[in-house]
């Protein structure tokens, strides 16, 4: 920006060259792709009908919940935000996912927080060292694009956008500038090599992708990667999808020798006891389209401070909160001022409106020290006049229920619930250990508590 006689980090005169920024960081990158002179069309339109689509195509990762969740596997192409907390696993799974990618073509993977060697000990701890893979430690943008010369792959990964910088641009590495100019170049060099990219981003303290909004809007896939830190179970989950859906789920299992896909996890969520026990209810939540089988457990006890105590672990706290309040006003079931404590089982985060029902009869159950059935599953949103309001997929649920042995479900009303002993066309009905003998629709939560806890002594 100004002369410079004297260098400033040697104090050296006459040492300072005037030099241009390497060509591939300057701001053409960003220019329209097959353009012609003057502005003309590079190609003519055609009808869309007459578009080949054949190149455009996904191609399965091999992992089959990350392709369940994409929506098929990787379009060439296509750029991927892969983003989730620190230590959550988001390096593991592309490693294993470019590992698995590298028998049908050459991956690059380039990291910028881990040295060559680290990368290398984990791939060789959860078996993703193939000769096809190419691994590279930069934190230049440059660098990274002279590295997709070299290796000409059919997939890039970078691991992770915030750590690298470009030259010529103001900013440090992470900031807004630095991550909206190498996300706007990747894009462009994805569209015009075909190739597939991966980037893995961080997340903030309240769990939003970090950096500028407009990363999200650049990108073609957006995925969040989350999972209890205490607990093994890991979900990818689908934010935004173009070319795929985006109420689908992931489930693996983190584990010594990396993730393992899950393609039934319902029983993770599920208690191991013989004999129920007061405060404990069974639910069915909808993933994307996919029914989970879960368990929620509530406690009611006396409280030893002047203002009651409301904890809540894998449930919406205000959703809780609302509950609480119908149920001593709608339903006469008096809390006062004890404590109550309500989680979920497995690490599992439940936040459908649907689980209102499963919270409202396990809060009944713990206050009055009577069980709900072992073999009873409860499914409805609870509305502020007591009501219990319908929800979506109750035949998907029911299955899913049937399938696990349960023999009891209570609805809403008007929910066109599944006759005795049928189920769902094409679902996997296997490892049951008996048929849905008993679907009780209700209208309010009043009869839904005579029904799961009538006959009780």
């Amino acid at each position: 920006m100004k002369w410079a006689g004297r260098c400033g980090g040697c104090q050296s005169w006459g040492t300072v060259a005037e030099a241009d920024p390497p060509a591939l960081s300057q701001p053409a990158l960003r220019v329209p792709l097959r353009t012609g002179a003057q502005g003309t069309p590079g190609a003519a339109a055609i009808p869309i009908g007459q578009v080949d689509a054949t190149s455009a195509a996904a191609r399965p990762t091999g992992l089959d919940e990350l392709d369940r969740v994409l929506g098929g596997g990787l379009v060439p192409g296509a750029v991927v935000l892969l983003a989730g907390e620190p230590g959550v696993g988001k390096s593991t799974l592309l490693l294993e996912a470019g590992a698995l990618a590298a028998e049908s073509g050459r991956v690059l993977y380039v990291t910028g927080e881990e040295s060559a060697a680290q990368v290398r000990l984990r791939a060789d701890r959860v078996g993703a060292v193939a000769d096809n893979l190419f691994l590279a430690a930069e934190t230049d943008f440059g660098a990274l694009l002279a590295h997709v010369a070299a290796v000409s792959p059919a997939l890039l990964i970078v691991d992770s956008v915030q750590t690298f910088t470009m030259a010529g641009v103001d900013g440090a590495p992470g900031g807004v500038t630095q991550i909206r100019e190498i996300t706007a170049a990747l894009m462009t060099l994805a569209k015009q090599r075909t190739l597939t990219t991966v980037l893995v981003g961080h997340v903030t303290k309240d769990g939003s992708i970090a950096g500028p909004r407009s990363l999200e809007h650049l990108v073609d896939v957006v995925l969040h990667f989350d999972g209890d830190s205490r607990g093994q179970l890991r979900m990818v989950r689908a934010l935004k999808n173009r070319f795929g859906p985006t109420d689908e789920i992931g489930c693996f299992e983190l584990g010594e020798f990396g993730l393992i896909g899950l393609p039934d996890p319902s029983g993770l969520f599920l208690s191991r006891r013989h004999d129920p026990v007061p405060g404990t209810c069974v639910t069915v939540t909808l993933e994307g389209r996919r029914p989970l089988v879960a368990e929620v457990q509530t406690l009611v006890c006396a409280s030893g401070a002047e203002l009651a105590r409301r904890v809540t672990s894998g449930l919406d706290s205000s959703r809780v909160g609302m509950v609480l309040a119908v149920l001593q006003r709608r339903a006469g079931i008096t809390i006062g001022k004890q404590d109550v404590y309500a989680a979920t089982v497995g690490g599992v985060r439940l936040t459908e409106p649907s689980v209102d029902l499963a919270v409202a009869l396990a809060v009944a159950s713990a206050a009055s020290e009577l069980t709900v059935p072992a073999s009873l599953v409860a499914i409805g949103e609870v509305g502020l006049a007591g009501e219990i309001r319908r929800v979506a997929g109750v035949q998907r649920r029911l299955a899913e229920a049937e399938r696990m042995g349960f023999r009891r479900a209570i609805v809403p009303a008007g929910s066109g619930c599944l006759p005795a002993g049928a189920g769902v066309p094409g679902e996997r009905r296997t490892g049951g250990q008996g048929s849905l003998t008993d679907v009780c629709e209700v209208t309010d939560v009043r009869h839904a508590i005579a029904a799961a806890l009538g006959g009780q002594h």
